[in-house]
């Protein structure tokens, strides 16, 4: 078993208190996880002002990018199910934040454009999620966010080789 880091827990809830210095408490996969689930959950609670989550969110930024993803590249990027880009992007193209679009690299795909009105709610849903990420974020310096920032980015998004 590994030692526990010997640093004093932070100010929580005591039952989170008690489990600070077990073995699950320094292991990477699960303290990543367990970053992203309240993460998430802090941003999804922002974004129901809007009536998004953090996929649909997440679907919107990639169609505000410029880079006309297609459904496909979508699914490959957030590392969703097909099927679940598909109703994600049906759910945005009702509200008309977006919009499909006859792929020109393969006329068998669809391309996912944002519209204007996406747009105007990317750039809203942009600001709450900021927001929710500084308050997540908030026991770090700038620099620490940078560096995690690149590490999380090294691990999910590796260079090919």
């Amino acid at each position: 078993m590994r030692a526990a880091q010997q640093e004093s827990p932070p100010e929580s809830a005591e039952g989170i208190r008690r489990l600070y210095f077990t073995d699950l408490a320094n292991e990477t996969e699960f303290l990543a996880a367990r970053a992203r689930s309240l993460g998430s959950a802090r941003a999804n609670a922002a974004l129901a002002a809007l009536d998004l989550k953090v996929r649909s969110y997440s679907v919107l930024s990639l169609a505000c990018s410029g880079m006309q993803p297609s459904q496909r590249e979508l699914a490959e990027f957030l590392a969703l199910d097909p099927s679940q880009i598909v109703a994600l992007v049906d759910q945005l193209e009702r509200r008309g934040a977006v919009v499909r679009m006859a792929d020109p690299r393969d006329r068998r795909s669809n391309i996912i454009a944002a519209t204007d009105a996406g747009h105007r709610l990317f750039t809203e849903a942009a600001r709450l999620v900021d927001s929710a990420s500084n308050e997540s974020l908030k026991t770090l310096t700038p620099g620490e966010r940078d560096q995690l920032c690149n590490l999380l980015r090294r691990i999910a998004l590796p260079p090919e080789d």
